[in-house]
This record gives structure tokens, C-alpha cells and sequence, in this order.
């Protein structure tokens, strides 16, 4: 058996904070056969960028110190080398891929010349060789026009483009390891799965390894040869991807993967989800570190933490795995396939991929009114012709450089009590279209009517009142909450502003909203900086419920939360529309979430509302091919449409100018010259679905 490339024994990494020492990664062992692709999996805090950093020796850029273990890469023990001579290792043995490229590159130089000089710093060679090199490189990744973007600057680019450089630079030198730590989170699903596969191509073109960090599970199923669960700083279950996700052995494990919203769980259920939240560095439990918070816990579990032992061909650190396994192996047939795995970690294992490189072209159908759904429910928000558009540069005495069209002629409905879904790419104007909704930004043209009254023609003083019915969650808490103020004064002030509550009546409404989204009274004293992530888009919960709304635009408001943290805002938030009868504008790109909330969803490109549909309905049987490439591109999920037909044009052409007829087209394998010529009118395709498109699928 080769060795491996990457060979970690009983790491232990700590952080000292005012003269106390923090334990970060506590007794890691793993590691990575040649050519393998191993994911690290876990919430956020468990310490996965932790590890991809230590491998490299960054920590110690960041306060953190490694104080016992080895790293081995290769022949070489990275552990025992000086600090100064880690230059020497990275880039040439192992290279990174960072989460956020734009941290990565230096804003002041060129891409290629960044590239350029990483190909330098390990290769005694001219500078006109490294600069082809690097040009090569960037073509390499897909990058169009490789030349002229070599001469560009990191902001010039988007941010599918500037990952690909990030590639690019980390390929420099071609190095045995790559680390990719979450180079995909922060992507649309069509640039993720163009990312993945890039990645997929260059590890089989160059025999890398590669460590894969990220909280996606649909990623790391569609990515996977192994994968690692990290939990609190420890690894908890390790083993073939296959394996692991078709029956994993321990709690937390299972906690992960049932917290994933497929297309086999029941739109509106109750998700199952982890209880609690990843414990602080300051306040590791005893024992198993996952006990408080794991539904098997014994009083062992609490006292000794279980060993990482081989258990049916994986190892996993839990007393109670060989136990818990038994159990379930003794479960009838049916049962046990009822409880199984959401379909996007099953399929990996038992669905062969039917990949679609064409798709054919039908003629084309007469347009008719586009189809709603059902009119038992009066509309609670009715658009017409909805347009937002914004002048480029200009000014005093100085033309316009152009107008971009975030939201150009969108009609739609939102029925009381309803959850309306809004999918698309990054600068689809999906954001623009919600804030414009609400006139939080004025529509340039159009009509918006809530509950019957039209809002452009309300005064100040009308529109103040209603936007008391009318709130929003964010996507970002900690940005949309004051760091000065305690929770309860950030949870309080609408009630302040719109003066319906004073005193104590006001104190103990905020103490009843916070118990409303699951926290405790005394959590309005403490401030935002104080609590994690799902704590805090909690609080911006309570914040928006505090004036009992009607109307809530949650604007990517589980986006960027870890799939156990998800699932529980998204019980929250069903459970609050059940209670309170409300209705959601429900805006993300995550396509199961917004499956899972919405009862019908609308698809948006480039400015244009492309096609509505009941949520299930749009999944199934999706009629433009805008929908079919984001439902295609979607991880671990069943190919209809390949991601190569998207690919002709990588990047989203620009709002500011759009393409001429369908403005799909420039990216679309079915487009004719009818699609490039003439713009497409709504078709109906069935009950309440409809999409802009001359040959609807």
C-alpha cells in the first residue's frame, strides 16, 4: 500500500486567551492515501479550519500553538520544522484554497502577476516563463480569455472567476495536497457544482490529494472518497463517504444528516435537528464532549471520553456505537428504510447519474396568461410591472455610463398566510426585488399593492404604519443588530418607535418574544457579539415578531448557517407562520431549504421573474431551462440537466446590460434565433405553473 500523502497522529492544538490555554483540536488522528479526497465535516466551531491550518503551520499566524502530535506530509514531519523554512513546504507539498479568495489576493497587484510570483517563489526561472505559465494555468481552470485577465485586478472579478484564480495559484507548483476549506459556501449552486467539477478534473489530471473542508453534506457526498466528522475539537466517526452516509455510526453523525431537507422530506414537516449548540472552548464538557446534547447519552458518556475505535470497517468515539447499531440492524426491513438517509446522501449510493448533454427542441407554443394557483386566499401582496433600475456613475453636469436593470417588469402574487420562495443566481435581483417589495427602496416603475392599498400612493405617515406590518429577517444577524445595545434594547425598539409599549410592558413583551424563538430571559441583557450564529438570527427573529407583522421577507435568512442550525430556524420559522398566521417571502440559494418553506416558488434571471410553480410541482417537472440547470446543479442530486449546458458562458451576464429576446439565451443548449430575437411571453404549463420560455420542458 502506498504511503500516504498526509499522515496526522494525536494533534493537539491550543490558543492561549488572557493567560488561559484553550484546547482547539485535541487528539486528531487521520489521513489521506494518494489520490483520495477526504472531507472534514462538522458545524462551525469544531475546529475543521483549525486543522486545514495547522497542516500548514498558519495557526501560529493566529495566536494558535501546536503542543503535541505530528503532521507528516510526505517523508517530512512538518511539526519539526523552524517556522522560517515552512515557505520551502507550502505551495510546493501542499497548497490551500481559502474560503473567501478576495482575503487571498492582494488588491494592489494584478491576479496573474500574484500567480506569477507563487510559480516564482518555488521555481528558478524568468519572470516571461512564469507569467505563460500562469496564463496557462488560468485556462486551465476555465477562466475565458486568460491573457486579458491576467492584467486585471481581484476586485475586477466575480467571485466564481476569482476562485478559479485562487485554484490557479494554489496549482502553481503542483503540489501533492491540496486543502480546499470551504471553497464553495459562499457560491450560487450553479458556480458550486462548476467549482466542484473543476476541482474533480484537475485532482485526476495532476494525482493530487485533496482535503475538502465544508458544513455542506450534499457537497461532501458528491465530493467524498472518505469522510472525517469533526465535533468540539476531536474527531467522533471516520470512513468510506458511501458507507458513512447510508448508516453512520454515531449520534452526532446521524444528527448531521437528518438535519438535511431532501426531496423525499414531507414540504412543511418539522425537521429533525440537533438540539443545543456546539459548546465554547472555555466550557468543554467532561466525558464525550457530544453528551449533553446527544439523545443516547448514559452516565459513562459524561464521565470518560470513548477512544475512537474500528467498528464494522470505520471508526467512530462513542461508547454506545456498537449498541446503537445492533438496534437499528435488528429494526424491521421497512422501518429501517423509512429512517434512512435523505435522498440526496441515498442517491450518491444507488442512483446512477443520467447525465442529459442536449435537449431537444419542441415547437414552439402559443403564450397565454401565465397560470396562479388557487384564488381562495385573497392576496396579501399583488405586483404589476414591477421595474428597479439605477443609473451607472453620472452627476452634476456628467451623462450616465449606462442603467442596470435589477428588476425589470415583474408581476407575481403572495397570498395571505403563504410562503412565496424566490431562487436564482447571485444578481438575479432577488434581494432588490424584497427591498423594493417593502419600499425600502422605491420601484422606478410599477404598482405594489398590500392588502388592497397601493403603497407608492401612501404618505410618510401612512407608510410608517403599515410597515408595522411588514418586517424583515436578514441574512447577516450580527450586521442588522446594533453591538452597543443588549439584545432586549435591539429586540425593543420597534415597540419603542412605533410606541406600543413603555416600561415594564415593554420589558416583558421582550422576554416573551425571546421565549417565543427559544431563548432565555436573561439573554436580553447579554449582547449580539455573545452568541452564535443560530443565536443570533434568532434574536433577529424575535426583533421582526416584535410588532406581530403580517408580512416577513426573510432575505437568506438560513443561508449561511450550518445544516443542524438550519433546521432548527427553519421549525422556528414554521412554527411561528402556523401560530401566527403570516406570510413569508422566502428568498435563498439553497434549493431544498426554500423547497422545504415554500408553497409555491418563483425563479428569477437577470431581472426577470422566469417561472412560478407549487414548490413540489417546480421540482419535479421544471419547465424553463433556467430552473432545470439550478435543480441540475444542485449536490448529490439526480443530473436531468448536465452542468456542462450552463457552461458556455460561466459568469451571469451583466444587469447593466442584458442579452436582446429570452435573456437566457446566451447560456441556454436549447436557444434558437426566435430565443435570441424575440422575448418570451408566459405559458401556461399547468395548474398554477407557468414560465417565460418559447419551449417550456
Amino acid at each position: 500500500m502506498a504511503k500516504p500523502v498526509l499522515e496526522i497522529e494525536r494533534l493537539r492544538v491550543e490558543f492561549t486567551k488572557e493567560n488561559e490555554s484553550l484546547t482547539a483540536l485535541s487528539e486528531v488522528s487521520l489521513h489521506i492515501r494518494p489520490g483520495e479526497t477526504l472531507c472534514l465535516v462538522g458545524e462551525s466551531g469544531s475546529g475543521k479550519t483549525i486543522l486545514s491550518k495547522a497542516i500548514l503551520r498558519l495557526v501560529e499566524f493566529e495566536g494558535g500553538l501546536i503542543t503535541q502530535g505530528t503532521i507528516r506530509l510526505g517523508q517530512e514531519d512538518v511539526t519539526r520544522r523552524p517556522q522560517k523554512q515552512m515557505g520551502a513546504i507550502r505551495g510546493k507539498k501542499a497548497a490551500m484554497v481559502f474560503q473567501e479568495p478576495m482575503a487571498a489576493f492582494d488588491p494592489l497587484f494584478p491576479v496573474g502577476k500574484q500567480i506569477a510570483e507563487a510559480y516564482l517563489r518555488h521555481n528558478r526561472t524568468s519572470y516571461k516563463k512564469a507569467r505563460e505559465h500562469a496564463v496557462r494555468l488560468l485556462g486551465k481552470v476555465g477562466i475565458p480569455e486568460p491573457g486579458l485577465r491576467m492584467k486585471q485586478y481581484p476586485g475586477e472579478l466575480s467571485g466564481g472567476m476569482l476562485q478559479r484564480a485562487m485554484i490557479a495559484m494554489a496549482l502553481s507548483c503542483g503540489p501533492d495536497l491540496l486543502i480546499a476549506d470551504e471553497p464553495t459556501t459562499a457560491l450560487d449552486v450553479t458556480v458550486q457544482s462548476q467549482i466542484l467539477d473543476l476541482l474533480k478534473e484537475i485532482q485526476k489530471e495532476y494525482g493530487m490529494s485533496m482535503l475538502f473542508v465544508t458544513h455542506d453534506l450534499g457537497v461532501a457526498a458528491e465530493i467524498a472518497d472518505r469522510v472525517a466528522v469533526l465535533y468540539a475539537g476531536g474527531i467522533v466517526e471516520i470512513g468510506e463517504a458511501e458507507t458513512l452516509f447510508r448508516s453512520p455510526l454515531h449520534p452526532y453523525t446521524k444528527g448531521l444528516i437528518g438535519s438535511v431537507a431532501g426531496m423525499e422530506t414531507p414540504r412543511g414537516t418539522r425537521l429533525p435537528s440537533i438540539e443545543g449548540s456546539i459548546p465554547s472552548l472555555a466550557e468543554l464538557p467532561s466525558g464525550c464532549r457530544f453528551h449533553p446534547r446527544c439523545p443516547h447519552a448514559v452516565q459513562r458518556c459524561a464521565q470518560s471520553a470513548p477512544p475512537l475505535e474500528e467498528i464494522a470497517g470505520r471508526e467512530a468515539a462513542c461508547w454506545l456505537a456498537g449498541e446503537l447499531r445492533q438496534k437499528e440492524a435488528a429494526q424491521a426491513p421497512g422501518q429501517a428504510a423509512a429512517e434512512g438517509p435523505p435522498d440526496v446522501f441515498r442517491e450518491r449510493a444507488e442512483s446512477p447519474r443520467a447525465v442529459v448533454r442536449t435537449v431537444a427542441v419542441p415547437a414552439p407554443r402559443e403564450a397565454n396568461a401565465a397560470g396562479e394557483v388557487s384564488r381562495d386566499r385573497a392576496p396579501l401582496f399583488s405586483v404589476h410591472g414591477l421595474r428597479k433600475t439605477y443609473r451607472l456613475g453620472g452627476g452634476f453636469l456628467r451623462p450616465s455610463k449606462g442603467t442596470i436593470y435589477a428588476v425589470d417588469d415583474v408581476t407575481f402574487t403572495i397570498r395571505e398566510g403563504e410562503t412565496f420562495g424566490l431562487v436564482g443566481e447571485s444578481g438575479s435581483g432577488k434581494s432588490t426585488l424584497g427591498r423594493t417589495l417593502l419600499h425600502l427602496e422605491p420601484p422606478t416603475e410599477g404598482e405594489v399593492l398590500f392588502a388592497g392599498r397601493e403603497l407608492s400612493a401612501m404618505s410618510p405617515l401612512e407608510l410608517r404604519k403599515a410597515r408595522k406590518q411588514m418586517q424583515v429577517i436578514f441574512q447577516d444577524p450580527y450586521g442588522s443588530l446594533n453591538p452597543r445595545w443588549t439584545v432586549g434594547q435591539s429586540i425593543g425598539e420597534p415597540l419603542a418607535v412605533h410606541g406600543t409599549h413603555r416600561g415594564k410592558e415593554r420589558a416583558d413583551k421582550v422576554a416573551e418574544l425571546l421565549a417565543s424563538v427559544g431563548l432565555p430571559p436573561s439573554a436580553g441583557k447579554r449582547y449580539p457579539h455573545e452568541f452564535s450564529g443560530g443565536q443570533r438570527q434568532r434574536i433577529g427573529i424575535a426583533r421582526a415578531m416584535a410588532l406581530r407583522p403580517r408580512f416577513i421577507l426573510a432575505d437568506e435568512a438560513v443561508s449561511a448557517l450550518d445544516v443542524s442550525v438550519q433546521a432548527q430556524i427553519l421549525n422556528l420559522l414554521q412554527e411561528l407562520r402556523q401560530k401566527e398566521n403570516l406570510t413569508y417571502l422566502f428568498i435563498g440559494h439553497g434549493l431544498q431549504a426554500v423547497r422545504h418553506m415554500s408553497d409555491r416558488i418563483g425563479v428569477m434571471y437577470l431581472g426577470k421573474l422566469v417561472e412560478t410553480a407549487p414548490s413540489d410541482e417546480l421540482f419535479r417537472h421544471p419547465a424553463h431551462p433556467y430552473t432545470a440547470a439550478l435543480l441540475a446543479s444542485v449536490p448529490g442530486r439526480g443530473r436531468t440537466v448536465s452542468r456542462e449546458s450552463i457552461r458556455p458562458a460561466v459568469e451571469i451576464p451583466s444587469p447593466a446590460n442584458p442579452p436582446s429576446g429570452c435573456r437566457f439565451h446566451t447560456r441556454c443548449p436549447a436557444a434558437t434565433a426566435l430565443c435570441r430575437e424575440v422575448p418570451p411571453e408566459w405559458i401556461e404549463v399547468g395548474p398554477g405553473h407557468a414560465a417565460a420560455c418559447h419551449y417550456p420542458l
